[in-house]
């Protein structure tokens, strides 16, 4: 399955066109920092159809940083130098806003789309907490008072996929080897 999140910041205004058949297609253009604090941020074409198409040109803007889900695909596109140069582009199937902008007044940013549930404002990620779990069966499990015993080893029976062959004391007349 081909799916990818991403956090980044909107730096390119998002732009609303139709297709022939009238379907909505947004572009816009995200930034993200690098792995490592020396490597530069990347840029990265995002695209929204139909009516997510409609709604990231509504309620988003060059400067907001947004959680963005969706399909990364790469793209063969001819220059005109004459050479062919590969680009990555994410498809969004779902977008939500980082930081909710309540101070602007009198804007369509002050609400979240309304096909997003609401968010907190996302500072950092803290894994959880993980817990160990009792065993609740003794097979298998050496006691842990006594190291100088080893741990009896059970035999197991060969297994095959396929039928037992019975030894065939005379040769079939009739079976002839080709």
């Amino acid at each position: 399955m081909n799916s990818c999140i991403l956090m980044a910041e909107i730096i390119k205004e998002p732009e609303l066109r139709f297709t022939p058949d009238g379907l909505e297609v947004t572009e816009m253009l995200v930034q993200f920092s690098g792995l490592r604090e020396s490597e530069p941020a990347a840029n990265l074409k995002v695209v929204g159809w139909g009516n997510m198409a409609k709604e990231i040109q509504q309620h988003y803007h060059v400067g907001d940083r947004v959680l963005l889900e969706g399909r990364l695909g790469m793209h063969t596109i001819d220059r005109p130098e004459g050479f062919k140069e590969k680009r990555a582009e994410l498809t969004v199937q779902k977008i939500y806003p980082l930081v909710a902008n309540l101070n602007m007044t009198g804007s369509s940013r002050t609400t979240a789309p309304i096909t997003t549930p609401p968010q907190k404002a996302v500072s950092s990620y803290e894994p959880p907490l993980s817990t160990p779990t009792p065993t609740t069966s003794n097979v298998g499990v050496a006691s842990q008072n006594n190291y100088s015993e080893p741990v009896p080893q059970v035999s197991k029976p060969e297994r095959s996929s396929y039928p037992p062959v019975a030894p065939n004391p005379e040769p079939d007349v009739d079976d002839i080897p080709f």
